[in-house]
């Protein structure tokens, strides 16, 4: 009988030959990747895998692990293959159509949280929304805000739907427009936005995670400060006496950000540090 030219690997055996093939991916974690890919080709939880390395897998189990881990080696977003992301205290659906929700992007909802004490009666608008990340986090700690999440891209938006919908949130309301255009004047209590602000020419978007998403959600060309400086002027007409705008920037547009907003007559300019030191969130007030 002639022996088989592809013969049933157990999942230790698996995970060891997957976490080399990751090892060359930027910015990876391999085993803990290795072990993300075989779960969604197995449904295999990560403490059944360490269990039972010498578990063979089936064909069909194989042939799906190396799809995923192949897209992954090409190196297209966890999040992206995964369909999920973590972000504060929960998950998020993500799709090419969002940027994908990352740490640093938590300091603006914590900004949002201690500036803002009223914990009733308050609108505020998380503006170019994506996946939802911002808004959500908010109304799960502030229940009685009232949350306009909006967003350019009809595509993105309807993904943030659903997360609202996953979550349960019913009093976000998600409205598809270019950043403050349909917004009455002195009509919210806060802006809050994680805008596009890559520079055009900045060699990042071409490595790594970003070029996989949305370039229209990570620069808005030119210098990378455009999307800024419309918010800006907009938060002047469409947030009420002392009303807040903070918005999330490069770790080098810290100075440039302050300018722009002082520019426009906002008060108590303030850049914010995130937990490496690196300039990341500005804010100001009506």
């Amino acid at each position: 009988m002639p022996a088989d030219d592809n013969p049933p690997r157990g999942i230790g055996a698996v995970l060891e030959t997957a976490t080399e093939a990751l090892r060359d991916v930027p910015d990876g974690s391999p085993f803990i990747e290795a072990q993300i890919l075989l779960g969604l080709a197995t449904g295999l939880s990560r403490t059944q895998m360490l269990a039972w390395p010498e578990r063979n897998l089936a064909p069909d189990q194989e042939t799906r692990f190396a799809d995923l881990l192949n897209r992954r080696i090409a190196g297209e977003p966890i999040a992206y293959i995964r369909g999920r992301q973590s972000f504060w205290t929960f998950d998020l659906r993500v799709t090419p159509d969002t940027l994908i929700p990352r740490p640093e992007t938590e300091l603006l909802v914590e900004t949002t949280l201690d500036r803002l004490q009223r914990t009733s009666g308050l609108r505020v608008a998380d503006l170019g929304t994506g996946s939802g990340a911002i808004a959500a986090a908010l109304a799960l700690e502030r229940p009685e805000w009232h949350l306009i999440a909006t967003e350019r891209s009809g595509a993105a938006l309807e993904i943030a739907r659903q997360n609202f919908d996953d979550l349960h949130l019913q009093r976000i309301a998600p409205v598809q427009t270019h950043w403050l255009t349909p917004f009455a004047d002195a009509g919210l209590d806060a802006i809050v936005s994680n805008p596009p602000y890559i520079a055009a020419v900045d060699p990042h978007l071409e490595r790594g995670d970003l070029r996989f998403e949305p370039r229209q959600a990570l620069t808005p060309e030119g210098d990378g400060l455009d999307a800024i400086r419309v918010i800006a002027v907009e938060a002047r007409r469409c947030l009420r006496p002392d009303g807040l705008v903070a918005v999330e920037h490069g770790f080098d547009q810290g100075e440039a950000v302050h300018r722009i907003f002082t520019a426009q007559g906002l008060l108590a300019v303030e850049t914010r540090q995130d937990l490496a030191g690196l300039d990341r969130i500005t804010l100001g007030y009506r």
